[in-house]
């Protein structure tokens, strides 16, 4: 599987961490920027659709945005719209939009797979939801729905009430004609990989291709968990019925999934949260990112060698344990539904000293069970025969995919949300980003084992501050009005750092209650498309590796 070309090293000196010369970036465009939008996270600059490849180039090669972060396509009443969300790797608070409207009655606008790998995906999903064409495309054809379905469920004039007749296909070798043939002793096999198996992680559809033992191709095959969550979020107000969604997109390590929409719709709605309940806040994704990385230790032993007992049982007492702490906390043990706009539902758990005393002692033992891991896991000479220099994914090759998280930081990617555009209280607090340089699948799971000894030195300063908060400056929530709308065109698109990777969320308001356009960012969608990148060359038993070292969790990818 090719790669896009990687980025230029000669870029210019807007690479620098710091605020984004918008004057001088449109200066470098010339005349292809028709004009300018003020979106509330980034500008963004409109250009005509055939000027699209051209546009993100030099944004790229140039100006040192190597990050398309997400696609948000939309239908207006007079026109369709893409916007592609460009950030920097190396600085995330440097960002930049280019705006694409088209005509709507022949919607379409350039590729931009040739300068961003990652938009492979993200304009097959605005094609099938949506309805636009992106010429150029490699292989523009749905991705979350059959490929028989009739018409775009987010295009306006949707008929919801239409039935639909989805067809069967008869299975091919999707590379049978370019591949089978060229070398006379080469014999390729087509192979199904799930969608039910317990090593695909969920409604998971691997079309494989082997030639002998070794994997020629593979197209990861999603949407069998498509829940138009887009769709349900944009048929409710921002006050109270969208909060209780984003737990549903990743159901592992849901917490910080509250936190993508919450940012969102604060910056959007101009809402202040009291520091007091951003330390509450901080504390709980913590919580909830050991609780991700723990599930996800135990079941990668459990892919690659069987490992039920030992290591998936120690992962899952351990989530337990943190589970039982959130249940204090929230209420819930999984739909946790604790974070309100403007702060969190309620306070700490009383008594509060026994509470602290619970975190305390799982922090006290934490260490203890990580020199376990690492002694039944990373230590261990089969977990690393299936593991070192097998999955391997260079730096560059992370970037073009758009990956994010343990997966791009296991690659040597030095980039965290937390750190690099901060929020909550995490930039009060002393803590690591981790990073391995190797790119294997053993590099990610060694980054998700120190994540969580870095998230417990999180968690720990921060009881020590609610220790000693003042018991009348405890403001859990700020003042917010029990109807929100947000002036009509504002434009907002925000993110956190979730345990999978950077989880966002896109808003266009319309002045009513409920968003005119809602997009999830999802971590597991960007993260899964690098697979084939990943197995490409190695065998079956490394492409399994390979797939439990992401992750993913289809709500999160599928939505």
């Amino acid at each position: 599987m090719s790669d896009a070309p990687e980025t230029d090293p000669d870029v210019a000196a807007s690479d620098q961490r710091g605020a984004v010369d918008y004057d001088e970036l449109e200066t470098l465009l010339g005349d292809r920027v028709l004009g300018r939008e003020t979106h509330l996270d980034a500008e963004g600059f409109v250009v005509r659709p055939d000027e699209v490849e051209s546009v993100l180039r030099t944004l790229r090669h140039e100006a040192g945005f190597d990050h398309l972060s997400l696609l948000t396509a939309q239908q207006y009443e007079d026109r369709y719209e893409s916007i592609y969300h460009l950030k920097k790797y190396d600085d995330p608070t440097q960002a930049v939009s280019v705006v694409v409207p088209t005509d709507s009655d022949d919607p379409w606008n350039e590729s931009a797979a040739s300068v961003y790998k990652t938009a492979e995906w993200h304009e097959r999903e605005a094609y099938d939801l949506v309805g636009i064409e992106y010429r150029g495309h490699p292989d523009l054809r749905r991705i979350l729905l059959p490929e028989t379905w009739q018409g775009h469920p987010l295009a306006l004039d949707y008929d919801q009430n239409k039935p639909q007749m989805v067809a069967l296909r008869e299975h091919v070798n999707p590379i049978a004609e370019s591949r089978k043939g060229t070398d006379s002793e080469s014999d390729t096999m087509f192979l199904n990989i799930g969608p039910h198996h317990p090593a695909t992680h969920g409604v998971l559809h691997l079309k494989t291709v082997l030639d002998g033992e070794q994997v020629a191709d593979v197209e990861p095959d999603i949407g069998y968990l498509h829940r138009c969550e887009e769709q349900m979020c944009q048929q409710d107000n921002y006050r109270y019925q969208i909060m209780p969604y984003p737990d549903r997109w990743d159901y592992t390590a849901n917490m910080p999934n509250e936190w993508a929409y919450a940012r969102t719709a604060e910056t959007l709605a101009d809402i202040d949260v009291p520091e007091y309940a951003q330390v509450i806040r901080t504390m709980a994704t913590e919580l909830g990112r050991i609780m991700g990385h723990m599930l996800a230790v135990g079941t990668f032993a459990l892919d690659v060698y069987g490992d039920f007992t030992a290591i998936f049982m120690y992962a899952v007492r351990d989530r337990e344990i943190v589970q039982n702490i959130l249940e204090d906390l929230t209420g819930q043990r999984m739909m946790f539904n604790y974070f309100r706009l403007g702060g969190v539902v309620w306070d700490l758990p009383e008594p509060r000293e026994e509470f602290f005393e619970k975190i305390r002692d799982f922090l006290d033992g934490l260490p203890r069970h990580v020199d376990e891991y690492h002694d039944m896991l990373t230590g261990n000479e089969i977990f690393q025969k299936r593991t070192v220099d097998t999955g391997v994914i260079s730096a560059e090759t992370a970037k073009q995919y758009g990956c994010t998280g343990p997966v791009a930081r296991g690659s040597g990617v030095d980039y965290d949300l937390r750190r690099d555009d901060p929020y909550g209280y995490y930039d009060e607090l002393d803590w690591n980003v981790v990073t391995e340089p190797h790119g294997d699948n053993y590099s990610r799971v060694l980054v998700r084992l120190q994540e969580v000894e870095e998230s417990a030195k999180i968690i720990g300063q921060c009881v020590d501050i609610l220790e000693d908060w003042p018991e009348d400056e405890r403001n859990i929530q700020s003042n917010v009005p029990r109807t929100l709308k947000p002036d009509p065109d504002t434009e907002v698109y925000k993110a956190v750092e979730a345990a999978k990777g950077e989880m966002g969320v896109y808003i266009r308001s319309d002045g009513t209650s409920k968003p005119a356009r809602f997009k999830i960012r999802s971590p597991c969608f960007n993260n899964l498309h690098a697979l084939g990148a990943m197995a490409e060359g190695e065998y079956v038993p490394d492409l399994v590796a390979a797939l439990g070292s992401l992750d993913i969790v289809l709500g999160s990818v599928d939505r």
